[in-house]
């Protein structure tokens, strides 16, 4: 953690639906007072290091509640060290880490040696969710929650063998276990007969277009459906990950304030983003799970962002090798890397009028730290941990091999074109990148949940 007093001055703080021209004092790595106007001389001369963010827009890190950053066991695509400097050069300080691992993260040591990694490589903050398995409910009943974000189940296979299928299994996970419950909801049956289905009718080399079909509408609605029943029964804290229809959004209550739900949901990136009538274009890059749908989706899941149904906005940042990502609809592999991107693909849609600035930063930085309960973190606050985003707005920069720091070496915006570009991002008070800079050793800390 940093000792030295640090003035960030000169720019346009952007925080809690506010703007205002400012300052922000960092001292020990926390946040030590955020001001109004031009700092007096007194503040100027009690700090060690002035940074001038003039013409930049200053926001709280992003927090990604929704990352593989494949360590252990698939490093080949990705690790804690390199994808965790993805995520600061994008301008986010604080990732949440799924279990599909190698071992999987279903045991408390498994998940104690993430923790051990992570202090060691990771230039952002951390946190790593424990693997729902059939059996091993009263592993997830010792975890403490305090310190890790929560328990991640897959309602539906979608990658390693952690589907929690079970009858039993589902009743404790959603009845005893004290913590929210993130899911991946997708009915493996539904999943199955419509694959087979087009596999009948087709043959087995089925292109990409018809994975959003294989792996339809139908088959996430039904899923969560029943994980929403299933926890206001219960009164289970349920967190369903990547919403991609908008039959589900009636599942889901845009009326109460997020501290007062307890059950919430998340869209990513590439759903907001990106097409059905995309595929023909980028092919497999775009292909993930649950499927990118159609653009009456995509409109219908803008819409619950901004009117609240939707809570939080994350990526599911997903490395894999190019040659991984070859083969046909039933051979590719699912899943893409955003994180880099992901805040200014943001900016880019509030730039075309689909959001506000103050609505992004409110989904994919106050909203994650209120969902989760972190402490200290997500808010532009004196007494947060000094987690800031220095965004330069309207510097274009176009995404390529050159600028991509994912160790798999590519990108979904490969080509695109975007006109805001995070320069600076300070975890811990501490500059961790800085115009494609990075520091010489890793800044972040275990995330702490309150």
């Amino acid at each position: 953690m940093s000792s030295k007093r640090t003035l960030l001055h000169n720019a346009l703080i952007i925080n809690e639906g506010q703007r205002f021209d400012g300052y922000i004092v960092i001292d020990g790595g926390m946040i030590a007072e955020v001001g109004h106007g031009l700092p007096d001389e007194a503040t100027v001369n009690s700090c060690s290091e002035v940074i001038d963010a003039e013409g930049c827009w200053a926001i709280p890190g992003v927090i990604d509640d929704q990352v593989h950053f494949r360590d252990p066991g698939l490093t080949h695509k990705g690790d804690i060290a390199t994808e965790s400097r993805a995520a600061v050069a994008g301008g986010v300080t604080s990732y949440m880490d799924m279990p599909n691992v190698v071992p999987p993260t279903t045991t408390i040591e498994a998940l104690e040696a993430k923790y051990e990694r992570a202090s060691e490589v990771s230039m952002a903050n951390y946190s790593f969710f424990i693997g729902a398995t059939n059996d091993n409910i009263d592993t997830l009943l010792a975890v403490d929650y305090s310190k890790t974000c929560g328990v991640k189940a897959f309602l539906g296979s979608s990658t390693g063998n952690m589907l929690v299928s079970d009858s039993e299994a589902l009743h404790r996970l959603f009845a005893e276990v004290p913590a929210l419950v993130a899911v991946h909801s997708e009915d493996e049956a539904t999943i199955a007969a419509n694959r087979a289905r087009y596999v009948a009718e087709r043959g087995d080399d089925l292109p990409v277009e018809l994975h959003p079909l294989i792996r339809s509408a139908e088959a996430c609605y039904v899923s969560t459906a029943r994980a929403v029943e299933r926890a206001i029964r219960y009164g289970t804290r349920l967190h369903v990950l990547h919403l991609s229809t908008a039959r589900e959004l009636q599942l889901f209550d845009s009326t109460t304030p997020l501290a007062e739900k307890r059950v919430t949901a998340e869209v990513c990136v590439h759903h907001l983003w990106f097409s059905d009538a995309d595929y023909a274009r980028l092919g497999n890059m775009i292909k993930c799970n649950p499927a990118v749908k159609t653009a009456a989706d995509r409109e219908a899941l803008r819409d619950g962002l901004r009117n609240g149904a939707i809570d939080i906005v994350a990526t599911d940042h997903a490395p894999h090798l190019w040659q991984e990502k070859q083969g046909n609809c039933l051979k590719a592999a699912s899943g893409m890397p955003l994180v880099q991107f992901s805040l200014v693909a943001m900016l880019e849609m509030a730039g075309q009028g689909v959001f506000t600035v103050e609505q992004v930063v409110d989904k994919m930085c106050h909203a994650p730290a209120r969902l989760y309960r972190i402490d200290r973190r997500g808010f532009l606050r004196p007494g947060y941990h000094a987690d800031i985003a220095i965004v330069s707005p309207g510097e274009e920069f176009t995404v390529g091999e050159k600028n991509i720091v994912s160790r798999c070496g590519w990108s979904p915006f490969m080509g695109v074109t975007f006109h805001n570009r995070v320069v600076k991002t300070f975890v811990n008070g501490n500059v961790v990148y800085d115009r494609g800079k990075f520091a010489d050793s890793p800044c972040g800390g275990r995330l702490n949940f309150n």
